[in-house]
């Protein structure tokens, strides 16, 4: 086993080495690093054919654990609102809305004509249907986070008052409070037909039945997805025939199906890929900027891991330049806050600059001069275990032994979602995107002292009362400079707490062929299909 991990270690150092000289590739201003030569090249056929890194985990719009997830429901499901290609707020489902003086009361007027696949019309009180399941606790959906607020001392307080259905079309949903980044949330609240849900249940996620453009056919975790166009879309019909999400893990095998034709999208294309591509004359390569946070999980609760000293240490151990080198070929910039900058309401922090002889020095005055051992967990694709092979280099100068774990990202799900005494994670490598592009969205389910594991992803088991104080207080209010405040005091504390190993935020890259249209990459690192058109 040791020989193992040298062995790997050497091998992932000499990719390093490979990916910090690899050539650097500008983006142009519409966002191409590469454009491609042949722009009039042809489909042989009418599939769209989608080769992505992880897992498509959920079926189940109610209950998504990540971005890949969230892509593929959107073929099938939509919203009363979402966010378009440029993130602006638009109407799908709902048409338009009012809000109240006070910010209580929103009164969506719905689109008519709309039926679900299963021929079941969408009203306001399909709507009402899909919150009164999600809110269900019996139900145990992670949506449910959502809509209901989890108090200090395990009580819960909702955060919608009310729905009222007074005719089919109308939708009026009064709150308890001001709570300002509602009308983003709904972005995320797909609506299920409710004559699926009497019937299937919470085994909906093998059923699914929504309004959207496609009609999903397959779903087999682990391999891969399938949809058929929805022929009585309400809207635009999709200009494929069909859809195949096919789950691939190894960088250079998802480079190898674009090249030859059996992909017509990838992503992510990791930038050590670039240089394979360029010689293939009908492919572009494309980057947007990101709300993606790359970090890694500490337990506080190890005792290893309880001093703050021990924190910060590991953090000035971290070269974060030479991880963005490495990682994305400078597609990227070192973390300076919890958040990344994108997000509204993040205020730079005072950088974890890359020094070891402090971090020695912290160790020693934590007493732990000599390090110790800990197990990093991630999931087991090419990029990942790059990554975290680093961070283990990276953290081994001051003393520290990681064994690094990677696993089936369905394996990393189930270890990592259990009650806190039957917790065995050290460290988890992972990354976030808040899909409503709110500071709440983006701390609330990784740091609030009530979010851990298994009813989010504070896997830190992180716990400060002045951070949910300020957390709490930002949500509340809809005044910008109050937000600002409160937003800003809880990254300081957060960042001062090291609860993370901040790594940094990367750029999106994606590759798709030049005869394929309509698909792109949102910031949150989901990819968007509905629109997709392949020319023949």
């Amino acid at each position: 086993m040791k020989m193992y991990k040298k062995v790997m270690a050497a091998a992932l150092a000499g990719v390093m080495t490979v990916s910090m000289s690899a050539t650097a590739f500008a983006a142009d201003d519409d966002g191409y690093i590469l454009k491609a030569t042949n722009e009039d090249s042809k489909s042989s056929d009418n599939d769209l054919v989608i080769a992505i890194e992880g897992s498509v985990s959920s079926m189940d719009p109610a209950n998504i654990p990540d971005t890949n997830a969230i892509s593929a429901t959107r073929g099938v499901y939509e919203t009363l609102v979402s966010f378009d290609e440029n993130q602006e707020l638009t109407g799908k489902l709902a048409e338009s809305w009012e809000v109240s003086d006070d910010s209580l009361t929103y009164t969506f007027k719905l689109r008519q004509g709309v039926k679900f696949q299963d021929g079941t019309d969408f009203n306001a009180a399909a709507v009402k249907a899909n919150y009164d399941r999600v809110v269900n606790k019996d139900n145990n959906l992670r949506q449910r986070r959502t809509f209901i607020v989890t108090n200090e001392d395990g009580s819960e307080t909702p955060r919608v008052d009310s729905i009222e259905t007074p005719d089919d079309y109308t939708l009026v949903i009064k709150l308890t409070q001001a709570w300002a980044p509602f009308i983003n949330r709904l972005t995320q609240f797909c609506i299920i037909s409710p004559a699926a849900l009497e019937e299937y249940g919470n085994d909906i996620m093998n059923h699914p039945c929504g309004t959207g453009p496609y009609v999903c056919t397959e779903w087999e975790e682990g391999d891969h997805t399938s949809f058929k166009r929805n022929d009585d879309y309400w809207g635009d019909k999709p200009g494929v025939d069909t859809v195949t999400i096919k789950e691939v893990p190894e960088a250079g095998a998802r480079t190898a199906m674009l090249q030859t034709g059996e992909a017509d999208f990838i992503y992510p294309t990791p930038s050590d890929q670039i240089e394979a591509i360029k010689g293939t004359d009908d492919v572009n390569i494309l980057t947007t900027d990101s709300n993606i946070m790359r970090y890694v999980t500490l337990n506080m609760d190890l005792e290893q891991l309880s001093d703050v000293k021990v924190r910060q240490a590991m953090n000035y151990a971290i070269d974060k330049d030479a991880y963005i080198q490495l990682m994305y070929s400078g597609y990227g910039k070192p973390a300076t806050s919890v958040v990344p900058s994108i997000i509204g309401g993040y205020e730079e922090q005072e950088a974890y600059t890359y020094d070891v002889d402090k971090a020695k020095e912290l160790m020693k005055e934590a007493g732990y001069e000599d390090g110790f051992k800990l197990t990093l967990w991630g999931d087991n694709t090419t990029q990942e275990i790059k990554g975290m092979t680093f961070i283990s280099q990276q953290l081994a100068q001051i003393g520290i032994e990681v064994d690094v774990q990677p696993m089936e990202p369905a394996t990393v799900s189930d270890k990592i979602y259990v009650d806190k005494e039957d917790a065995e994670i050290n460290m988890w490598y992972v990354n976030w995107s808040a899909s409503d592009f709110t500071m709440d969205g983006s701390l609330r389910s990784l740091l609030y002292s009530t979010m851990c594991p298994p009813t989010s992803a504070n896997t830190a088991y992180f716990n400060d009362a002045d951070f949910d104080k300020d957390m709490d207080e930002g949500l509340a209010t809809a005044n910008e400079e109050e937000q600002a405040k409160y937003y800003g005091d809880a990254q300081k504390i957060a960042w001062e707490a090291c609860p993370w190993l901040f790594l940094g935020n990367d750029q999106i890259i994606y590759s798709t062929k030049s005869y394929l249209s309509g698909v792109y990459v949102s910031p949150d690192g989901a990819f968007n299909f509905a629109n997709a058109t392949l020319a023949q």
